[in-house]
């Protein structure tokens, strides 16, 4: 039972947070606020304490507004499984407040993949206390830390400059770069280059993908959120480093 208590404990948390990031992720890019009574998107009709229950509300609820009957926003229930998970594998990997330090970062890299992908937005409300949060209890020596986030941050920036000047365009904004550099401090720097691989696997992935939707047709450019390919693959790779004993 006891070694059950530090997984169930990750997994209860990731219901809440989960249910706080659905909210971030769909009120902030329409500049409405985080605060205050919960409402429905639809009618504006306050949401009961039960109804908020995470997960269960919304089975209680058949996925529906009390009020209105209008749909609920399906990322509710998903964000809430989701950063469940990610509570539980963070704490199954490292048992304790260690744990839980790996699963703040799993859900911050879960909102910061949403936004990616629907906004191509990493905002520094969010990269930047990954960034300071790495660097300040981060797993290893602070000089290590400090390395990872400078080549990994450093390295991306390196590349973006490069592609600029050989291309003419932009191909890797300052979002890309303060997240590398973020994970850079949450992942020795011995893990930074399999995270590149994964991202660039997930970003190839992405764009086959929108190839196979219609997206840059007539030679248009097709438009990768490699931010999202990063947060995809950062979590995943802290917990091989886990596994592996790395960090």
């Amino acid at each position: 039972m006891a070694a059950l208590l530090w997984p169930s404990l990750g997994a209860l948390l990731g219901l809440v947070a989960g249910s706080f990031l659905a909210t971030l992720v769909i009120r902030w890019p329409e500049g409405k606020p985080l605060s205050g009574r919960s409402r429905c998107d639809s009618c504006g009709a306050a949401v009961g304490w039960a109804d908020l229950v995470p997960l269960l509300g919304w089975l209680a609820l058949k996925g529906r507004c009390r009020a209105c009957g209008a749909a609920i926003d399906a990322r509710h229930p998903l964000f809430e499984l989701t950063a469940a998970a990610i509570g539980l594998l963070a704490m199954l990997a490292v048992p304790g407040p260690q744990g839980l330090w790996g699963a703040l970062l799993g859900w911050a890299l879960l909102a910061l993949l949403a936004l990616d992908l629907a906004h191509y937005w990493l905002p520094d409300r969010l990269t930047l206390p990954l960034l300071a949060m790495g660097l300040a209890g981060g797993p290893g020596l602070l000089t290590d830390r400090l390395l990872g986030a400078a080549i990994g941050g450093g390295g991306l920036l390196l590349l973006a400059l490069l592609y600029r000047w050989l291309r003419g365009r932009e191909g890797l904004g300052l979002g890309d770069v303060k997240l590398m550099a973020a994970l850079g401090a949450w992942l020795s720097p011995a893990y930074l280059g399999p995270l590149l691989l994964a991202a660039s696997v997930a970003g190839l992935a992405f764009a086959a993908l929108s190839r196979w939707r219609g997206a840059g047709e007539e030679g248009a450019p097709i438009r990768i959120p490699f931010g999202a390919c990063l947060a995809l693959a950062g979590f995943p790779m802290w917990l091989i480093a886990n596994a592996a004993g790395g960090v």
